[in-house]
């Protein structure tokens, strides 16, 4: 399986799906059509299904054309998504299975950024490859997502299901937020020096106009300040010695940054 990464809107991801030898493709959470029909057709392959992780417009907008284009896809989102997603026929919940090209993805329910946020996660097939995440809008390269239907308690929970996951996993994300993500995170984690060198990194990439997504999940462990609720320099920074009010904290002082 190819993940083929395609810009759209101002700062969104889509994930094309590829198999070659079976010529079709999925896609994860298209936010227009467009992008994902110019690549389908470069590729001449079939479009089989839609994986959507959340029902913000801008994870689902292409659903309905993308459709008219191929009938017979299939599209999926999270049980307590119903009604919420253009075209939805499969109602997912913790620890469903999705198939695409004989590759097997565990269902995460990952409630706090919405409420009925589920992720995808493909373990690897072989040893020496990294599985694949795509989280929507939980979990970003240095960041996570606000909480709009959802609470600090329920956002720990789903983030712990995903760090749990072996640090050898791409995070493909849904939105190009890093380099901000990381300049708030020095804020409150500025003794970090995985965090600085990080920074330094990213900063390189973006000023070349490149992407940095996927990160790997090992990274984010050692520089997401949404991942390290634990660590006493965060801790600090929220004058808290309780995660969840260490997480609160820190999501609050992000969504005024």
């Amino acid at each position: 399986m190819r993940v083929i990464r395609l810009e759209a809107l101002s700062d969104n991801y889509i994930f094309l799906l590829y198999n070659q030898e079976q010529n079709i493709a999925a896609v994860v959470d298209p936010a227009e059509a467009k992008p994902v029909l110019k690549k389908l057709a470069e590729l001449k392959a079939e479009l089989v299904a839609i994986f959507n992780t959340h029902h913000h417009n801008d994870h689902v907008g292409g659903n309905q054309q993308l459709i008219q284009h191929f009938p017979k896809v299939v599209v999926y989102g999270g049980v307590e998504d119903r009604g919420r997603i253009p075209g939805q026929q499969v109602f997912l919940q913790q620890g469903d299975r999705v198939e695409f090209a004989d590759q097997i993805a565990e269902v995460i329910f990952v409630p706090g950024h919405t409420r009925a946020h589920i992720a995808y996660y493909f373990p690897p097939t072989t040893a020496d490859e990294p599985g694949n995440l795509f989280c929507g809008d939980t979990l970003f390269a240095g960041g996570c997502g606000r909480l709009f239907e959802g609470t600090p308690s329920q956002m720990i929970d789903s983030l712990s299901k995903l760090r749990s996951l072996p640090d050898h996993t791409y995070v493909w994300c849904a939105h190009e937020y890093t380099l901000k993500n990381l300049q708030f995170a020095l804020t409150v984690d500025s003794d970090n020096t995985d965090l600085q060198k990080r920074y330094d990194e990213v900063k390189v990439h973006r000023s070349r106009k490149e992407a940095t997504v996927p990160s790997l999940l090992g990274v984010e462990k050692r520089t997401n300040p949404f991942l390290r609720w634990e660590q006493p320099s965060l801790q600090l920074s929220a004058n808290s010695s309780d995660p969840i009010q260490t997480f609160a904290r820190i999501r609050g002082m992000k969504d005024k940054f």
